[in-house]
């Protein structure tokens, strides 16, 4: 580190140059700067290191990405003010792959930077880091041979080839195992690894897994839930080469894991892989661009299938592994509509009732074989929206308009904009004064079931308490989506309650998202066990996908219709929210590919200020053919370019493939 005065940094001798990417988020600064750097700092402000520069009158880190004899600037050059550590931290191969990422998203590298570098701690720069002694051996194929291609996909990522592969992992299969397997079959041949999880419950799952495939001191976990010393701790044993095989969360993406061999994410359909921050990439992307890049295998996995992954697929980018259909059969659990012909013939309130006879035989046979049963339930809570008991319109606050709820039978409901309670509350079209569940929550179902099953035992997972495993013995699971705990040996039976409330969603993805969700649960449940779907005709596609466990099939026709209907991901689009001016602006400066399309403006909704005033804000969608993706992306960025330039009032967000659509 250097710290000197004015006057001592002007008589240093100040040669070479160095180029650095500055810390600034501005689209029209979005390009490498030339500074020069004192004598003092020559041994330390190295490619990769922190440094801070004053730009535009203030300070601000900096990046170094080179060294340089002179600069093609021809102006005069400021001096580095100081070297904040000369630890490499930013290598060439992460800093290409987030020049990249900005570009496919339109956004600013400095921003990519911030997702991908961890804070930096001094006291871990001090610290040395030595490699795990020993070989690795190359796995055994094993379950892998079970699908096809598996072998030789395993085969191909130790031999350091260039192997790319969706996987759809079979009913009841051990996926942590299956990515440790993976890994170590890259470290075998002498490469690195990352695997991407979407939470900390799923990491700690592969964590596990990696330790036992791997030994020790081989893999390291990062995410989100761990300290700031120890997240730098890890992550520089990666960047110093201690360490090859990393498993995390979402920026473990970005891990600077030396001669990468193998690039995986598993469920690459959860939401948890979209980053919400600028400029909102999305860690499937991200690990293909990684691929293409450095040459090193990708492995696309979950028990579902995204339309995206079947595009890759269909394009020949990417092989399918999956288990032959013969092989489903023998390991799938038994899976059954409540509202099918047969159900229906044995139970005409079927239709009707939330848990119908078949749903509650299932249970009870489960029950009786000492086997936990699994409850999922789209809504947490007790009684999230509420009804008049008379005739039926929304209960509503009198204050705010807002919706009413329910936390418990007891509690008096109140709103859930405002927190008003509604004492008295009345009826705004009918003047009744009773209130009903319109939805019912997680709380009230395992209440209801507690009612229905006297002497079960019955426990919940939701956001409140997300349990990671229970005992395999005689219990109701109740869960949300995602909060699904794992049991040894698998559930006896599965319940999948309001399946409605998951296909009736306003949004693109629902269909897909409700298979995903549905296979993520089911496949806990062990081979021969009942599955039951309760609150959705059986001739739906989503419905029918689960019922023959065709999870590819059903992403196949969904890329169908959207490629039909123009969506994304048979074309890319671009959406642009922000002031109706500024929406306006930014699309009529945008150079757009003759072949965009254009969609809207249409209002959208915001969240509320500290006023509690919503913004007027609108959104126009511009899409184009897959080839025209990179054109379209630069051409929005450089008009967000032009008006950080010219600081016009409005903040615009652009976003390339929006996780929601509508």
């Amino acid at each position: 580190m250097s710290s000197r005065r004015p006057e001592e940094r002007a008589t240093a001798d100040v040669d070479p140059v160095a180029r650095l990417v500055v810390d600034v988020s501005l689209q029209h600064l979005d390009r490498p700067f030339d500074y020069l750097v004192a004598r003092a700092d020559a041994g330390t402000a190295v490619p990769g290191a922190r440094v801070r520069v004053r730009f535009a009158g203030k300070l601000v880190d900096a990046w170094v990405l080179q060294r340089r004899a002179d600069s093609d600037h021809e102006g005069r050059l400021a001096l580095i003010e100081r070297v904040i550590s000369p630890e490499p931290v930013l290598s060439t191969e992460v800093f290409r792959l987030c020049r990249a990422t900005a570009d496919r998203y339109a956004g600013v590298v400095a921003d990519v930077l911030r997702l991908a570098l961890p804070s930096r701690r001094a006291s871990v720069e001090a610290e040395t880091f030595t490699a795990a002694e020993g070989a690795v051996t190359a796995p055994a194929a094993g379950a892998w041979q079970r699908y096809a291609d598996g072998a030789s996909y395993l085969d191909a990522v130790a031999d350091g080839r260039t192997a790319r592969a969706v996987f759809t992992a079979g009913p009841g299969e051990d996926w942590p195992a299956r990515l440790a397997e993976a890994a170590q079959a890259a470290l075998a041949g002498a490469r690195g690894a990352i695997l991407v999880v979407p939470d900390g419950r799923d990491l700690d799952r592969l964590d596990v897994a990696l330790t036992q495939a791997l030994g020790p001191g081989r893999h390291v976990a990062l995410s989100a839930d761990l300290g700031a010393t120890a997240r730098y701790r890890r992550w520089l044993s990666v960047r110093r080469g201690a360490v090859r095989v990393v498993a995390g969360t979402r920026t473990a993406a970005f891990a600077p894991v030396t001669d990468l061999g193998l690039a995986a994410i598993w469920d690459d359909g959860d939401d948890l892989h979209a980053e919400p921050r600028a400029p909102y990439p999305h860690v499937r992307d991200v690990l293909a661009l990684r691929s293409h890049q450095t040459g090193c295998a990708l492995l696309i996995a979950g028990t579902a299938r995204t339309a995206e992954g079947a595009r890759l697929v269909e394009s020949g980018w990417t092989r399918a592994v999956a288990l032959p259909r013969a092989e489903v059969r023998t390991v799938a659990p038994r899976v059954v509509a409540a509202g099918d012909d047969e159900a229906l013939a044995r139970d005409s309130g079927a239709r009707g009732a939330r848990l119908p006879s078949v749903a509650w035989q299932a249970a009870r046979t489960a029950l009786a074989a000492h086997s936990p049963v699994l409850v999922q339930v789209p809504r947490r809570g007790y009684a999230p929206c509420l009804s008049c008991d008379r005739c039926r319109a929304p209960a509503r606050c009198a204050r705010c308009s807002g919706p009413l709820a329910a936390t418990s039978g007891p509690a008096v409901p109140a709103c859930r904009w405002c927190g008003q309670v509604a004492g008295g509350w009345e009826c705004g079209h009918c003047g009744g004064t009773r209130m009903r569940a319109a939805v019912v929550g997680a709380r009230r179902t395992a209440e209801e079931l507690g009612r229905a099953f006297p002497g079960a035992v019955v426990r919940t997972s939701g956001r409140g308490e997300v349990l990671a495993s229970v005992a395999p013995e005689p219990a109701l699971v109740v869960a949300t989506p995602g909060a699904e705990p794992v049991v040894p040996g698998g559930y006896g039976a599965a319940v999948l309650l309001d399946a409605w409330a998951l296909l009736t969603r306003a949004d693109l993805r629902a269909g897909e998202e409700t298979v995903r969700r549905w296979c993520n649960a089911a496949t806990l449940v062990r081979a021969g066990g009942d599955v039951v779907i309760v609150g959705a005709d059986s001739g739906l596609a989503a419905v029918q996908a689960l019922v023959r466990w065709d999870p590819a099939g059903f992403a196949a026709r969904e890329l169908g219709e959207r490629a039909e209907l123009g969506f994304p991901p048979a074309v890319r689009m671009g959406a642009v929210t922000g002031p109706r001016d500024a929406v306006a602006d930014v699309i009529e400066r945008a150079s757009l590919p003759g072949s965009a399309g254009i969609l809207g403006p249409v209002p959208v909704e915001v969240p509320r200020d500290s006023a509690g005033a919503a913004g007027e804000q609108e959104r126009t969608l511009v899409r184009v053919p897959i080839g025209d993706g990179p054109a379209l992306a630069a051409a929005l960025r450089a008009a967000a370019g032009v008006r950080s330039a010219r600081k016009l009032p409005g903040s615009v967000r652009i976003q390339i493939d929006p996780a929601e659509i509508g």
